[in-house]
């Protein structure tokens, strides 16, 4: 390594100048020399005296990166006050003084105690004084220097990034710009060309170029594809000493990707795609996909399938998939094999996004022809149409043909065709078909007016291959017949006033027909043949399907005769002609002067406003003396019903012992003979003890005569007066029965109320009459019963 050094340089001047008054303040701290003043400002009033210049000195300067053995000698100070003889002193201060900068007290040499960076400071401010070591006066007044640091290049350029990512559009010119890199050099741009850099590449020719100043790279081939190649790698370099020999150097990578254009149209990868599918496929269904290749990407790549106009174009359809770029065919009629077996279609494909730069390299589009072959499958029958509709009298007879159905094997084989009607849509079985010729006939009469329509479904199945069947609706009308006479719409209720006059109308009958003739209801109105004219009453067709009853007489007398019968012949006119005789019952009433009726015959209709305010008054009244005299006689009953009832001292009520016998059940069939209700007074002598075994059990019963002449009425009348009268009865609101149960039993009673009470019977004999009366054996034939 060179090393320099720098000689110092000692400039010793007195210059003798005089100053006007300068003050302290105006004295600056620069590369000049300083200036010593005479003596100190005492009084503002008094002028400074013109002095000496004490010492100077040049500007130091120091190379930086001193590589030598020795400290490196910066510069001397000296004063013109120094005899040599040691008296003075030199003080160094400021940036560095004593670390990096050290002076010589003795003789004020200066030397750079450390190797120093330019790039790190370049400039360092000191301030040197000279001191009488005897008196410690300064005999120099403190002056600054600086020490510059002189530049070498010792700094290679630095780009900003150590990888840059950039990229171009494929195609593009010769010279299209692709990235700029930048490199710095810390070096002192001022000083020579350690700071000058040039721009070069190293890696990636002859794609690309740099410009050796500015660092713009560009393209330098024409016409790169991204197809054949998309990424690139350069290296570029910068130099500094402007590229010239021993200049530093560094270096930085760029990653160049060349973007996608549409430049590539879509291609096939084969002419001829053949797909195979049964005639059945539903319609929608894919039947295959086909692809076109585009080296593009993205949108470039994007593209849309459509199929030519020719064979084929109505029968099936393309539709694009937009994530895979395929094309799926798909079919949108039915397909016959027996029609047509084989399709040729011709399939484009073409790009959604062309860019008009690249027209010139060809069409943006590729065909390609898609067969399909068509399979045959074994189908159901078919009809010869969708529905069928099919009308008939309503007066057929049972067994005619009403119409036939047709149906075919669209197969090649043409099988034999079977026909049936679907019983759930024919549940009464009014119809039946021809299973080979499909001819429909009737089973039953029919009835328009109980069902005009008739809904039935006929199937038809291959003899060969029943699953293979098809259904078709069949909708039959039946056709209205005059088969019903017509009748009055309603009843009437037809009267005429006593004092009516002859040729008064006093009722419009009309009239209804459950038929439906097509030209409409026409109906006449005329008198039964058997009485053509009547005396009393007269008939006027009104030629609207109405008639109008009028009076014939004047008056009628409802004493004589209350009621009247006018029969009324009624007929249409379809044909044939239906007819019904209908008879209107006309009542004589009493009318008043405006022809209001008031009463007919027995029956008196009170209207309100024939009623007089005297009479409304008198039937309030009374119906108010009828209330007052139902209140006291329920006071009455309610004060009588309220005295205490005559209680027995031996009333033995609260210790009835309940059974629960009900009877003997169907065996007993005498339990419900109303004869017992009429016989209030049934006799009671003979009564057998309760208590004591009878002497047989199967005595026969005795019949009691009853009483014919009572019947249930007025018995009970006889006993609710019976307790009404009883003092003892139980209150109102008690339930007494008044049904009569019976004459004698001949088991008599189980019951011990009737028993004597000192009596000692003995009951072991219960024991004997069965299951039945195990409790009572229990209860009284044991050793430990209580018989007291």
């Amino acid at each position: 390594m060179r090393t320099y050094h720098c000689l110092p340089l000692v400039i010793w001047m007195y210059l003798f100048q005089t100053f006007d008054t300068i003050p302290l303040q105006e004295k600056t701290s620069s590369d000049f020399p300083s200036q010593k003043i005479a003596g100190p400002v005492k009084d503002a009033d008094k002028m400074l005296h013109r002095t000496k210049r004490g010492w100077m000195w040049n500007q130091f300067f120091l190379l930086e990166e001193y590589t030598g053995t020795d400290t490196q000698y910066v510069g001397k100070l000296h004063t013109d006050q120094d005899k040599g003889d040691g008296n003075l002193k030199y003080i160094l201060t400021g940036d560095g003084a004593g670390s990096l900068f050290v002076i010589d007290e003795n003789t004020g040499d200066i030397h750079a105690a450390k190797k120093l960076d330019r790039e790190e400071k370049s400039l360092y401010i000191l301030r040197a004084k000279a001191i009488d070591r005897k008196t410690g006066r300064q005999v120099e007044p403190e002056s600054e220097f600086i020490i510059k640091i002189h530049d070498i290049n010792d700094n290679e350029p630095k780009f900003t990034k150590d990888v840059y990512t950039a990229s171009v559009p494929e195609m593009s010119a010769v010279g299209t710009s692709v990235i700029q890199v930048t490199a710095t050099d810390a070096d002192d741009e001022n000083y020579g060309n350690s700071a000058k850099v040039v721009y070069s590449i190293l890696q990636g020719q002859p794609y690309f170029s740099v410009d050796p100043e500015s660092g713009i790279i560009k393209t330098a081939l024409p016409d790169m594809s991204r197809e054949n190649r998309e990424l690139y790698q350069v290296v570029i370099q910068a130099k500094d000493m402007g590229g010239q020999m021993g200049g530093l150097s560094g270096t930085t990578t760029v990653n160049i990707s060349l973007t996608d254009v549409n430049n590539n149209p879509p291609r096939f990868p084969k002419k001829t795609y053949q797909f195979h599918f049964p005639e059945s496929v539903p319609l929608g269904t894919h039947l295959g996909r086909i692809k076109a290749n585009d080296p593009d990407v993205g949108e470039n790549a994007e593209m849309e399938y459509s199929i030519a106009e020719g064979e084929g174009a109505d029968v099936f359809d393309v539709i694009t998939d937009k994530d895979t770029q395929e094309g799926i065919i798909t079919v949108k009629q039915n397909l016959d094999f027996e029609k047509k077996k084989l399709y040729t279609l011709r399939v484009d494909a073409s790009n959604i996004h062309p860019d008009p730069r690249f027209v010139r390299l060809g069409p943006f589009k590729d065909t390609a022809i898609v067969k399909i072959a068509v399979e045959d499958v074994d189908e159901p029958p078919v009809f010869s149409k969708r529905a069928y509709l099919l009308e008939v009298d309503e007066d057929v007879k049972e067994g005619s043909i009403i119409g036939q159905v047709t149906a075919y094997d669209p197969d090649a084989m043409n099988n034999l065709i079977k026909y049936s009607i679907d019983r759930h849509t024919d549940m009464d079985r009014i119809f039946s078909i021809h299973s080979e010729n499909g001819s429909l006939f009737t089973l039953k009469t029919l009835d328009r007016e109980t069902s005009p329509w008739h809904n039935i479904t006929i199937t038809a199945a291959e003899i060969n291959n029943p699953k293979q069947s098809s259904h078709i609706p069949v909708f039959i009308r039946i056709l209205d017949i005059n088969d019903h006479a017509p009748e009055f719409a309603m009843y009437y209720e037809t009267f005429v006033c006593e004092n009516a006059k002859p040729g008064q109308l006093i009722q419009t009958v009309s009239v209804m027909d459950k038929d439906d003739p097509p030209r409409g209801h026409k109906f006449f109105f005329e008198p039964v043949p058997e009485f053509p004219l009547n005396p009393n009453f007269t008939i006027v067709d009104n030629k609207d399907n109405t008639a109008g009853i009028m009076t014939r007489k004047d008056g009628y007398n409802r004493n004589k005769m209350s009621t009247y019968l006018l029969p009324i012949l009624i007929f249409d006119n379809d044909y044939p002609i239906q007819s019904s005789t209908s008879t209107l019952t006309i009542r004589v009433c009493a009318c008043d002067s405006h022809g209001n009726m008031q009463s007919c015959a027995a029956q008196a209709l009170v209207l309100a406003t024939g009623l007089s305010t005297g009479a409304l008054v008198a039937i309030l009244l009374c119906i108010l003396i009828l209330l007052v005299l139902v209140v006291l006689f329920a006071a009455l009953k309610k004060q009588r019903k309220k005295e205490p009832l005559i209680m027995s001292k031996d009333d033995v009520r609260d210790n009835i012992v309940t059974y629960n016998d009900e009877g003997g059940g169907e065996e007993d069939t005498q339990a419900f003979d109303i004869g017992t209700l009429r016989n209030p007074e049934a006799r009671e002598d003979n009564k057998l003890r309760r208590d004591v075994m009878p002497e047989t059990i199967f005595q026969i019963r005795r019949t009691v005569p009853l009483w014919e002449n009572i019947d249930v009425q007025d018995f009970l009348h006889r006993r609710l007066k019976e307790n009404d009268a009883d003092p003892s009865a139980p209150p109102y609101d008690s339930l007494a029965t008044y049904a009569y149960e019976g004459n004698d039993s001949l088991a008599g009673s189980l019951s011990s109320l009737e028993s004597l009470a000192d009596c000692n019977q003995d009951y072991d004999y219960l024991s004997e009459w069965g299951p039945r009366f195990k409790k009572l054996a229990d209860m009284y034939g044991g050793e430990d019963s209580d018989r007291g």
